[in-house]
């Protein structure tokens, strides 16, 4: 049983239908001690997501690409279960938990630069509810199926409402072709409630390739017409926030150039999650934290392979 009322029902059973958004997108007012432009503040609501270049130099740049090398390349990394490997060829496609085994990683989504940002949006403290880097590699990096990343928090994890977002910064240059990141503008207003229920340790399965919880093909396409689709394209360093709802995907890379990011996710303290809304049981820490729910302290400094202050 789902711990209390659920607003956003999904996985019942049922068929499949749009919903309307039932929680703000931006829960603070734009101010001038904002780290948001008014303008920025307004795109992020609207569209459900805004774009930041420049918010890292080329040696903070080099200390993640080459972080994101070396665990790639780890030996012992391919045994552990937040190591999730592609379908086709058994290629590192996701690492979770990064924060837990990088210290880089875990000072960057600790800076103050992109914490202090999720906090402004969400009007709250807030703790890392999953954290992880994707290798698409080239020639054979695998699609991410449409998706809103709520859904399956919300389901499988226990996560109530939407008051979280996500980062994403890239760490390959991307453009239309090696299978960048693709979103539906406004499409985080309204959430997709979607058929059938959830398998037992479905995540599982649905890391390699998802199958539950993903939007129906007339859902789908009241969306793309009402909103369009837009790719993030640029160099590495581009940085992504974007609601949690928002409706994303990617497309497979059959390119020789990898497209690769890691990928943050804020949630509001006050937002911790509960029992699961639509599953068996809650997936593994690995993918949705449920114990060490501490604030973020935000903190100073550039991101390299020495902790400076």
């Amino acid at each position: 049983m789902p711990p209390f009322f659920d607003e956003y029902p999904s996985r019942t059973g049922n068929d499949a239908k749009i919903i309307e958004r039932r929680d703000p997108v931006v829960y603070s007012s734009a101010n001038d001690r904002a780290p948001l432009t008014s303008a920025q503040v307004e795109s992020y609501a609207e569209q459900g997501f805004i774009v930041l270049r420049d918010l890292f130099d080329e040696g903070e740049l080099s200390a993640m690409i080459e972080e994101l090398d070396r665990l790639r390349f780890k030996k012992e990394m391919k045994d552990q279960e937040s190591v999730i490997l592609e379908p086709s060829d058994n290629a590192v496609r996701s690492i979770f938990a990064v924060h837990r085994v990088s210290p880089l990683f875990a000072r960057l989504a600790q800076n103050a630069r992109l914490v202090d940002i999720a906090r402004f949006i969400l009007d709250d403290e807030v703790y890392l509810h999953q954290t992880r880097v994707n290798y698409k590699p080239g020639l054979h990096g695998k699609e991410f199926f449409w998706h809103s990343d709520f859904e399956t928090w919300h389901a499988e994890d226990g996560m109530p409402r939407m008051r979280a977002l996500s980062v994403s910064i890239s760490l390959t240059d991307t453009d239309e072709h090696n299978g960048p990141l693709m979103l539906i503008p406004g499409s985080h207003r309204q959430f997709v409630s979607c058929s059938g229920r959830t398998p037992d340790e479905h995540y599982r399965h649905s890391l390699r390739k998802q199958e539950h919880g993903v939007p129906g093909p007339d859902n789908l396409a009241q969306l793309v017409s009402d909103g369009g689709i837009e790719s993030i394209r640029g160099p590495a360093g581009t940085v992504v926030f974007f609601d949690c709802n928002l409706m994303h995907g990617s497309n497979s890379n059959i390119t020789p150039r990898p497209r690769s990011n890691v990928f943050l996710v804020y949630n509001s303290i006050s937002n911790a999650v509960r029992g699961p809304f639509a599953a068996p049981k809650p997936r593994p820490e690995f993918l949705g934290e449920r114990t060490a729910l501490e604030a973020i302290i935000p903190k100073s400094g550039r991101i390299t392979v020495r902790s400076e202050s």
